[in-house]
């Protein structure tokens, strides 16, 4: 019998949650679970993941690699790579229950460590750029090895299977944070595989995405260029990188990296006073490759808060709501309710403009903080000099 129209329910893409406590307080993972497993009609079991900020104070001060092996072998080439560059505080297997919906999962350590000081001293780089790129070594020349989060007193955890049941093979549940996003993934051009499902993270950036990206070859031409690998095959890696060489890198505020992202149209600039005309103009010509287009909606996590940012015509929904200290995003508004049934404030978030909520420390901090753009005193390092290759004449005037 063919079905007609209403016979059936096709969701719009991937299901988003996130919940965030403005104070810092710690809430285990019960309710992103329930919310994202509201939504389970919005994935197909290719895909499901949580990120959750603030689970190891007691190692607060040391990266937290959470990393997938699909061998023996993967993992012993890993940990000697690890050995060689980073101090090793504590590693193990991370807890696991088994879970009827999840087959054939890899084995799943994480390791507490800092990067190795001679090593660091001698790299030229700063400690956040060392380990990103020993994360993308590790990534794209350890066959079997996947690193699946990199940041401090954070980490994500994700696989191939439903939402629901990857948390319950998580156990998330055991666990603490002060911000949860989570993800129901399903694919349209890539395959279910345990490293391409979301969270994508770097550092202590986490992404969780539903649409698909049509501009991904240029905005992944574009992070290559100063040194992100692209090796995941989908393109929500591709916005990670861009939030960190936007706002690490290049130094703009969360809120001016989405809008570089979400960047107005030119025919609202021309209808735009002139020294803003003038100001948006420079950034859609200077990051016109750092534009992302397509139908997405996408929460960002960080060790500041979370943004929320839906594409300038809101073709994937997003709603937003409120209660006390308490944050709530989600695909669908009854995935909020289900956690928060007296919610407040509930909203969609607008297109283009991105959502920001700030932990309240963080949020005092930065009110008291300079706004002037201060040059800086040292020798610039090398990731900060651009693309061109190493210059004697540039040696010589740095020197």
């Amino acid at each position: 019998m063919r079905l007609r129209e209403g016979d059936i329910r096709i969701p719009s893409g991937c299901a988003i949650a996130g919940i965030m406590d403005r104070s810092g307080g710690l809430h285990d993972g019960s309710d992103i679970l329930k919310a994202i497993a509201l939504m389970h009609d919005r994935s197909n079991g290719l895909g499901g993941g949580f990120a959750a900020y603030g689970i190891y104070p007691e190692y607060k001060e040391l990266y937290a690699f959470h990393i997938m092996y699909e061998s023996k072998e993967a993992r012993s080439a890993a940990e000697s790579y690890l050995d060689q560059h980073f101090i090793s505080e504590k590693q193990e297997r991370i807890p696991t229950e088994s879970v009827r919906g999840i087959q054939d999962p890899p084995d799943i350590w994480r390791y507490f460590v800092a990067p190795h000081p001679v090593k660091l001293n001698m790299s030229g780089l700063d400690e956040a750029e060392y380990t990103m790129q020993h994360v993308f070594h590790i990534n794209a020349s350890i066959h079997g090895a996947f690193v699946a989060s990199s940041g401090k007193n954070m980490g994500a955890f994700k696989g191939v299977g439903y939402p629901e049941d990857i948390g319950e093979f998580y156990r998330i549940c055991d666990y603490r944070a002060w911000l949860w996003t989570a993800h129901g993934r399903f694919p349209t051009n890539t395959p279910g595989w345990w490293g391409g499902a979301h969270p994508f993270t770097l550092l202590n950036w986490s992404i969780v995405h539903n649409g698909e990206i049509s501009s991904y070859d240029a905005n992944r031409r574009y992070v290559e260029q100063f040194g992100y690998e692209c090796t995941l095959m989908t393109d929500t890696e591709v916005i990670t990188y861009l939030f960190d060489l936007l706002i690490r890198r290049h130094g703009f505020s969360q809120e001016m990296a989405a809008h570089i992202m979400c960047a107005p149209m030119w025919d609202e600039i021309d209808r735009m006073e002139p020294e803003r005309a003038a100001c948006e103009a420079a950034l859609r010509c200077v990051y016109s490759s750092a534009l992302v287009n397509g139908p997405m909606s996408v929460i960002l996590g960080s060790d500041e808060g979370l943004l929320a940012l839906n594409d300038r015509l809101k073709l994937r929904a997003l709603m937003a709501g409120e209660k006390g200290s308490m944050v709530y995003l989600a695909s669908e508004q009854a995935a909020i309710e289900i956690v928060c049934p007296d919610v407040e404030n509930v909203a969609p978030i607008d297109g283009g403009v991105p959502f920001v909520v700030q932990l309240d420390e963080v949020a005092a901090r930065k009110a008291k903080e300079s706004h002037e753009n201060v040059p800086a005193k040292d020798r610039p390092q090398e990731h900060l000099t651009g693309v061109m290759p190493a210059s004697s004449k540039r040696e010589a005037h740095y020197a």
